[in-house]
């Protein structure tokens, strides 16, 4: 195991491993640990009572966080003739139909987020195996196949993030950056906490949100007690 410095030890003596700390507590110790030279990311993660191989208890969805995330994501969009036009008005980064799609074939990837009008899927669903594995596949679920191409475009430049349980029943989303003050941290936090407990599938038996924590980039988890989102 490798040796932690001096500067290691420092932040991971703030942190008691065992306690669930009260939200706004959690992310005044985030901010305390995040110690790198860089603007750290702060990510919330949950555990969720469900089972990702049933159907009915997969979780999906996406939301624009009160206070964005402090990253401007590059959109590319999928569209033809008055949608394209709609997308470049609306600030997309890339737009265009068969061009991107050769593009992407010969892996192009400078794109952050991908949205395209349900007309374009057919062409669009051939690119599955390259964009799926990448997470950047459109999915009505997050509206990212829609028509309205105008709003999905404001709505990704202003904050808005996609979230999905994965195989472990986990959730990871990011709410920030470490320079936010912590008052919208916590405001983030519990906006997508608040979608997560809305989200729960009727299926889902027993305790639902079973912990969740936050941490950022280089910083250690932070447990959260999320006991009041569930009453």
């Amino acid at each position: 195991m490798a040796k932690k410095s001096k500067k290691q030890q420092e932040v991971l003596a703030l942190v008691d491993r065992t306690k669930a700390y009260d939200v706004q507590e959690a992310i005044k110790l985030v901010k305390e640990t995040a110690k790198a030279n860089f603007d750290e990311t702060v990510e919330a993660a949950f555990r969720l009572g469900v089972d990702p191989k049933k159907a009915d208890q997969q979780i999906r969805g996406a939301m624009v966080l009160p206070h964005g995330t402090g990253k401007t994501q590059s959109v590319l969009v999928f569209a033809k003739g008055d949608k394209a036009k709609e997308a470049e008005a609306a600030g997309a980064d890339f737009v265009g139909d068969q061009d991107l799609i050769n593009k992407i074939n010969q892996g192009w990837f400078d794109f952050d987020v991908v949205v395209a009008t349900p007309d374009m899927m057919a062409e669009v669903g051939k690119l599955g195996r390259v964009l799926g594995p990448k997470g950047l596949m459109p999915n009505p679920k997050t509206g990212t196949v829609t028509f309205e191409v105008e709003k999905a475009v404001n709505e990704i430049k202003a904050g808005k993030v996609e979230y999905r349980v994965d195989k472990a029943a986990n959730i990871h989303v990011p709410i920030g950056k470490s320079s936010f003050d912590e008052g919208k941290l916590v405001e983030n936090f519990e906006a997508i906490t608040d979608a997560l407990v809305k989200a729960k599938p009727q299926a889902s038996k027993g305790v639902y949100m079973r912990n969740a924590a936050v941490s950022s980039t280089m910083g250690p988890g932070i447990k959260v007690d999320v006991s009041n989102f569930v009453k």
